[in-house]
C-alpha cells in the first residue's frame, strides 16, 4: 500500500530527513585521508542520538553500524571499518535516523583529495542523474518515469545503472512502496500523488552493472571492480513538483545548479 501523508506528517518527516541531510554534511567535511570510515561512523551515531533520534540502519535486519560506507568499487551496504581513507578513493555515505516515529534517508558519494578523472566524472554524471530523477516526480508522472530518467542520462555518458538496489518509499518504516527502479521504460507502475514520500537513490557503476555480495553478507561490490557512486534524496510529491527533504543550506546551491541543467 503507498501512502499519502497529512501536512503534520511531512512536517516531521521534514525534520528527520533534515537532521539526516545535516549529519551527512557533516561527515563529507570529516572524510579526509587518513580517517577510518569507523571514525565516521561513530561521529555519526553520535550526532544522532545527541538530536534525541535513532540511527535507522543499526541493527536493521542485523546491520552493524549507523552509516553504510561504501569505497571505490563498493556500491552499496559497505560496513564501516578500521580502514583508512586514502587520497584518491571515492566514499559513498547512506545513512538514516529515526525520529518521534519517522525515517529519514540519504546519501552521497565524496572524492577523498584529488581523484581521477574517471572518479570525477562517474561523481558528477550519477549526482545528474539523481536529479534526473527527481525532475520527474510530479503529481500525475508515473513511478517508472523517475527510473527512465536516471537510466536515459547515465547510459548516454556510458556508464552502467545497477539493477539490484531500488529506490523506495519511506515514512513510519524505512522502506515502503512503492519500490522505485532506477531503469527500465517510463509511463509504468503507480500514478505519483500528493503527499508521497519518496527516497529516489541512483546507484551507477562506471564499467559494467553487475554487481555481487561479499562474504560478509552485506557490502556490495562491482563484479568487473569497476568505480562505483550511490547518492539519494528523500522527496515528497506536492502539488505542482516535489520537495526535496533532505536539502540543507550547504547543498542548496549545487542542487540549483543540477536542477537548473535539467531544463
Amino acid at each position: 500500500m503507498i501512502v499519502c501523508r497529512s501536512r503534520a506528517e511531512i512536517e516531521a518527516l521534514r525534520a528527520v530527513n533534515q537532521l539526516v541531510g545535516d549529519v551527512l554534511g557533516e561527515l563529507c567535511e570529516l572524510a579526509v585521508a587518513g580517517v577510518t570510515t569507523l571514525d565516521l561512523d561513530r561521529a555519526a551515531e553520535e550526532r544522532v542520538r545527541a538530536a534525541g533520534a535513532v540511527p535507522a540502519f543499526k541493527g536493521y535486519h542485523g546491520f552493524p553500524a549507523t552509516i553504510c560506507a561504501s569505497v571505490n568499487e563498493q556500491v552499496v551496504h559497505g560496513i564501516p571499518s578500521t580502514r583508512p581513507l586514502r587520497e584518491g578513493d571515492i566514499l559513498s555515505i547512506d545513512m538514516g535516523a529515526v525520529l518521534d516515529g519517522f525515517y529519514g534517508d540519504s546519501a552521497v558519494t565524496v572524492p577523498i583529495g584529488r581523484v581521477s578523472g574517471e572518479a570525477d566524472r562517474l561523481l558528477r554524471v550519477t549526482e545528474e542523474a539523481l536529479f534526473r530523477g527527481i525532475d520527474a516526480v510530479k503529481p500525475g508522472a508515473r513511478v517508472s518515469d523517475i527510473g527512465a530518467a536516471v537510466q536515459a542520462h547515465v547510459e548516454a555518458q556510458g556508464m552502467s545503472v545497477v539493477r539490484e538496489f531500488v529506490g523506495h518509499g519511506i515514512g513510519t518504516s524505512l522502506h515502503e512502496e512503492p519500490q522505485i527502479a532506477n531503469y527500465g521504460p517510463g509511463g509504468r507502475g503507480p500514478r505519483l500523488a500528493e503527499g508521497m514520500v519518496l527516497a529516489i537513490e541512483p546507484m551507477v557503476n562506471a564499467g559494467r552493472a553487475g554487481v555481487k555480495v561479499l562474504d560478509d553478507g552485506w557490502t556490495a561490490v562491482t563484479r568487473d571492480g569497476s568505480l562505483s557512486a550511490h547518492f539519494e534524496h528523500t522527496v515528497v510529491v506536492t502539488g505542482d513538483g516535489t520537495e526535496i527533504l533532505t536539502l540543507t543550506a550547504r547543498r542548496a546551491a549545487r542542487a540549483r545548479e543540477l536542477m537548473s541543467a535539467v531544463h
